[in-house]
């Protein structure tokens, strides 16, 4: 099964996260702000990114807000597995 809309979303995606978790680390240094509000950052600048990136592609807005949003989460998640080392688990006892 082959969707061409969902392979340029993704593709699309892939690229932009490079950008978007850029910006998503500028703002984590520039701003103090609580660790449980980063992915909605992250989401919110990877729709602004999807949303600006009209001259780069032909997809529509609604593609593009995807491809976006998808960026933001991924980037924030792969950042955070990448590099923020933790210990112990989600609860505490």
């Amino acid at each position: 099964m082959y969707n061409d809309a969902l392979n340029n979303v993704l593709a699309f995606a892939s690229l932009l996260a490079v950008f978007v978790m850029a910006l998503v680390q500028l703002v984590k240094n520039s701003v103090n702000l609580p660790r449980n509000v980063v992915p909605a950052v992250g989401l919110g600048i990877g729709l602004l990114v999807g949303a600006v990136a009209y001259p780069f592609t032909d997809m529509n807005l609604i593609l593009r807000l995807w491809a976006g949003g998808l960026a933001g989460l991924s980037a924030t998640g792969l950042f955070e597995l990448a590099f923020n080392k933790r210990g112990g688990t989600t609860k505490e006892d």
